[in-house]
């Protein structure tokens, strides 16, 4: 890994862990093993890195969304593998722990990214739900709009859940109780 590609993942993992004000460009520096001059030559500060660092982070929770949401099958059973894919669910999300801190929040250009992705993935969420309403999955009551809005908060929720409660089980209780909401959305012949 060259010494650009060691800034942002380490700038990534730190954000993870300890958000933007308690990332340092020291703390970057230790982990990535790069020296200042290093950082200064590739990025014009903090802020340049840590916005390539979240549009990484934006891009790739896009894409393992993807994978699930378009895949073959029923829209019950992609936004379920969705869902229920394997995540650090004690860690919560990469991007949704970003809305918490109040320094990205501030700073439009790295809101954007943040909130860009959260949009995405509504649409994309409510573009499966509507599928599945115009393939007869769901009753015509189902709003998708509404209804991705919903599984994206409960998911969102479900992480700070089982941070609180140290525990991965108010996460799946979470996700299940969504899912079984869902469900009883679905039209009587798919039950």
């Amino acid at each position: 890994m060259d010494t650009v590609e060691r800034l942002v993942e380490s700038t990534r993992e730190l954000l993870w862990e300890r958000g933007y004000t308690g990332t340092s460009p020291r703390a970057i520096q230790q982990r990535a093993g790069a020296g200042q001059g290093s950082m200064y030559h590739h990025f014009s500060g903090k802020p340049d890195l840590a916005l390539a660092a979240i549009n990484r982070t934006a891009e790739e929770m896009r894409a393992k969304a993807e994978a699930q949401l378009a895949a073959p099958g029923t829209a019950v059973e992609r936004v379920t593998a969705y869902l229920r894919r394997e995540r650090d669910v004690l860690r919560g999300c990469p991007i949704g722990r970003l809305t918490q801190d109040p320094d990205v929040m501030a700073d439009p250009n790295l809101r954007a990214p943040v909130e860009q992705t959260l949009s995405w993935l509504r649409e994309r969420l409510a573009d499966v739900l509507a599928e599945g309403r115009d393939r007869g999955e769901f009753g015509p009551a189902l709003d998708p709009a509404t209804t991705a809005a919903t599984v994206v908060a409960v998911l969102q929720g479900g992480y700070v859940l089982a941070r609180a409660a140290d525990s991965t089980a108010p996460f799946e209780q979470a996700i299940t109780g969504v899912l079984n909401l869902l469900a009883a959305h679905t039209s009587p012949g798919d039950r």
